[in-house]
């Protein structure tokens, strides 16, 4: 499915991962192959387009992407690829193709993810609420992936709101399902890595529009059904695997990783407590672009990262930090404008309660157990969904 960019997206090659995804016959993912062969009955082949210069591929609208599939829209572009929204002449359902760039270490990503895909849905007795997957197939040096059809995204949804956030009662049942796709990965030694609002879909699309207000004039729209699919493993990692220094997208990753102390499962938490306090205010909760201005909006928000953090931070993040381990803040901000930016960063307890109008000691406490500085000390997602505010 459709994902935008991150801020510095992995390209782990773990000796296993290269194992599981060199070969593109290999048995772990050959029962959802579809080797694309087209019956007499089927339309014919669409005309030869050569990649762009980037390796994405070329199409028009109305094509046939191989013989099975017509190409109905693009749904979105990342640095992997595209993703058309295509229809199945085979099921007769709509589809959604995940067409990966043709150059050779993207190919390599997609067999991974393919793995992990296929490990998700071994496992799946319906509690995973993650993207199901098809097939898959080999097009022109293109690995496609097949998924079922879903909705708009979340970030989608509150860009079309212009960024309202949604009531609290509907972020729970979008955090209680978030975590329990977490924790069904982690239970299976997945941890994901980018979790952000982009990589959240609706299963639904459907929407109704209701006043912002009990008597206001002004509108906006809310998902009839809550029910959601995590998406996006390309940058999933396995438990033992080799793991490359930066994961997750800028504003929802975890300062452990930040200061390069490596990452594990708790990374995964702190995004989903970013992403839950954005759906409670239509707002990132960390709107930045460079790590030293992460950490003071960390400190300045939730408190003094953890000395035992600090005197382990990696040789690079040491410029961050004065003798005597105090965050070299405002002293090396790069601008006035980034010192501005995080003076206007409130504390948590004062953040929650301006958005939340129920229900709020609870989901402070939740999301203070999500974003707790030290990931030894983090909620797991087990712990999570124990929380009172999912009573």
């Amino acid at each position: 499915m459709s994902s935008s960019g991150a801020d510095c997206r992995s390209g782990r090659d773990s000796k296993k991962r290269r194992r599981l995804g060199r070969d593109l016959s290999s048995p772990a993912s050959e029962s959802l192959r579809d080797n694309g062969a087209p019956p007499a009955t089927r339309a014919a082949s669409p005309p030869w387009r050569a990649d762009d210069r980037d390796g994405h591929i070329v199409f028009e609208l109305g094509d046939n992407f191989t013989p099975r599939y017509k190409i109905l829209n693009k749904m979105g572009e990342g640095t992997f690829g595209r993703v058309l929204e295509c229809w199945d002449r085979e099921k007769r359902e709509h589809v959604a193709i995940k067409v990966v760039r043709s150059i050779n270490k993207y190919r390599r990503a997609a067999m991974i993810e393919i793995d992990v895909l296929n490990t998700l849905a071994k496992h799946d007795k319906g509690r995973s609420r993650c993207v199901q997957i098809r097939r898959w197939f080999d097009y022109r040096n293109h690995i496609c992936i097949v998924f079922e059809k879903l909705g708009p995204s979340l970030f989608d949804f509150l860009k079309r709101n212009k960024y309202r956030p949604f009531p609290v009662d509907l972020v729970r049942d979008f955090g209680r399902q978030l975590l329990e796709s977490v924790a069904y990965m982690h239970d299976l030694h997945l941890i994901h890595t980018d979790l952000k609002p982009e990589n959240i879909l609706l299963v639904s699309g459907d929407n109704i529009k209701v006043p912002i207000h009990k008597d206001s004039m002004h509108f906006r729209y809310l998902p009839k059904s809550s029910a959601i699919k995590l998406i996006d493993f390309g940058s999933t990692a396995f438990e033992d695997q080799d793991r490359s220094s930066i994961v997750s997208t800028r504003q929802y990753r975890a300062p452990e990783i930040i200061l390069g102390l490596g990452w594990d499962y708790p990374c995964d938490l702190w995004s989903v407590g970013c992403i839950l306090m954005e759906l409670c205010s239509g707002e990132q909760l960390f709107q930045t672009h460079e790590n030293l201005e992460h950490l003071a909006m960390m400190e300045r928000a939730l408190g003094p990262l953890p000395d035992h953090m600090i005197s382990r931070a990696s040789r690079g993040a040491e410029k961050y930090f004065k003798e005597g381990a105090r965050l070299n803040w405002p002293e090396g901000a790069v601008s006035r404008e980034s010192i501005r930016a995080v003076r206007k960063v409130d504390q948590f307890r004062e953040l929650v309660f301006r958005y939340v109008d129920h229900s709020r000691e609870s989901f402070l406490d939740l999301l203070l157990g999500l974003l707790t500085l030290d990931p030894a000390d983090r909620f797991t997602a087990q712990d999570a969904l124990a929380h009172p505010f999912f009573d």
